[in-house]
């Protein structure tokens, strides 16, 4: 199986408001920026279309090893919030739905198909890739402040 290696990260304005993902994969000695934008929305739900998305990029099945500063995203794979919510029909530990639910069923099918290896990083530190994915997803916000 090949190995890839994916860099994610997602922002928002105001939070809910404007946002952005982006993700930086390398595979196949070639590397990839790919971003996107969103008018309504959270960090959160920006956080999991950038893995999503990245993802979503490879065109086999790998071991990917995700770099992400999303402790929501990296947790719930690391700490197995998954399955508990899985356990309890959807919902978090107040009985509530779990909020993006088609995301993170989405992201789960994903990890199924991928043999994943996530780690979580300090974000807004000395790590570049993360820093760039920071910096990708902040220009899509700011590329649509005048829409």
């Amino acid at each position: 199986m090949k190995k890839a290696i994916l860099y994610t990260d997602g922002a928002c304005s105001n939070n809910p408001g404007m946002g952005g993902w982006a993700c930086i994969l390398k595979f196949n000695r070639k590397v990839t920026e790919n971003s996107g934008f969103e008018a309504d929305t959270t960090n959160n739900k920006m956080e999991l279309m950038a893995v999503i998305k990245g993802l979503e990029m490879l065109p086999e099945k790998c071991n990917v090893e995700i770099f992400s500063d999303s402790a929501y995203v990296v947790n719930a794979f690391l700490q197995d919030w998954i399955t508990t919510w899985e356990k309890r029909n959807w919902r978090n530990s107040e009985g509530k739905v779990v909020k993006n639910l088609e995301l993170w069923q989405r992201l789960i099918e994903l990890n199924a198909y991928h043999k994943i290896k996530w780690n979580k990083v300090k974000g807004h530190s000395d790590d570049e890739l993360n820093n760039r994915c920071d910096q990708l997803a902040k220009d899509e916000i700011i590329k649509h402040l005048s829409d």
